[in-house]
């Protein structure tokens, strides 16, 4: 028996419970995990309220899919992986079939990477979703060039910082934008060569005046709504709006339909590039490569504890945080 997090109603933080369950064995395939580490994504705020392209499958359900830890037992057909390896999980896989939030979880060994000596759980279980979404838009779609500009909204999320880091890493020029002023010198410490606040700056009169006019090539935005107009006006002429979030909650036009501007917004999730083997390897390397030679390191805002998982979705929706949330496990935690 192990404690898992499930729910059994559709609903905010409070519906979240721990439970004792058996897992069982694992299948063909798959891997038992004696979890250390969850890290933790807005998405999963959202599947539980039902809200998530990934759809509840039924009641009580786990959720997660995201973490660090080490192997327990392994399934028929896996190969490459012995009881005992450290291990990250990547998300590769829906939420409605495997669950990550609980002392252990079955997951696809398709979805684990060993976890290097260098790296700890918590940094395990917060690096892959983040640098995975960013360089899936900025290097793998987009070819993110050296000296070009690259607008990262919401860029005080994991998500966001891990853009930032990847563009200054290929040396190009992070600009970011924020709803908080507050959290704007966190930005510039995180790498951003300027900050934007929408409501306060004009978002395309700022940016145009960083780039001498021509706009940048690159949006990767976590908003989309309204704000996605102003975006396009930022853009340069057949530059991309990558749109890999709703936290507007709002409607989202056809931006430049006004003016006919030659722009290309296109809605991007992470598993574009998970879901293909060959590009999820080539991802693997570059931010594996990063993160052993130090260039790339998650921010790490919060760090609780399984029994606190209310109060870490609580937190998580409040929005105050700079970086990611990680909750690990009693295990790692020492708790009975």
């Amino acid at each position: 028996m192990a404690t898992v997090v499930r729910f059994h109603e559709l609903g905010g933080p409070e519906v979240l419970r721990l439970e004792e369950h058996d897992l069982g064995a694992p299948g063909g395939g798959e891997v038992l995990l004696d979890v250390e580490a969850i890290g933790l994504n807005r998405s999963e705020a959202n599947f539980r309220r039902d809200r998530y392209l990934d759809r509840v499958a039924a009641l009580p359900s786990g959720l997660g899919y995201e973490g660090s830890g080490r192997i327990r037992a392994i399934g028929d057909g896996v190969d490459g992986f012995v009881p005992g390896d450290a291990v990250s999980v990547l998300p590769v896989f829906a939420q409605s079939r495997h669950h990550m939030y609980g002392e252990q979880a079955i997951v696809p060994a398709r979805a684990l990477v060993h976890r290097p000596i260098e790296v700890d759980a918590v940094t395990g279980a917060a690096v892959w979703m983040p640098f995975l979404t960013a360089y899936g838009a900025l290097v793998d779609i987009g070819r993110l060039r050296a000296g070009e500009h690259v607008v990262v909204t919401a860029a005080s999320s994991s998500v966001g910082l891990a853009a930032l880091q990847i563009t200054r890493h290929l040396g190009a020029i992070p600009i970011a934008t924020t709803n908080d002023p507050g959290k704007e010198q966190r930005l510039i410490e995180a790498g951003a060569a300027l900050t934007v606040v929408p409501g306060r700056d004009e978002v395309s009169a700022a940016v145009l005046d960083a780039t001498g006019g021509a706009g940048a090539r690159l949006v990767f935005d976590a908003v989309a709504g309204p704000g996605v107009e102003d975006l396009a006006a930022a853009t340069a002429r057949d530059g991309i709006v990558f749109v890999h979030g709703s936290l507007s909650g709002q409607p989202t036009p056809l931006p430049g339909l006004h003016d006919m501007r030659p722009v290309f917004t296109r809605p991007y999730t992470v598993f574009e590039i998970t879901g293909d083997p060959a590009r999820l390897e080539r991802a693997r390397r570059f931010i594996e490569d990063g993160l052993l030679s130090g260039a790339f390191n998650p921010v790490v805002d919060r760090v609780f504890g399984l029994r606190d998982i209310v109060a870490a979705h609580q937190y998580l929706e409040a929005g105050a945080q700079v970086g990611k949330i990680v909750v690990t496990t009693a295990r790692e935690e020492g708790l009975s």
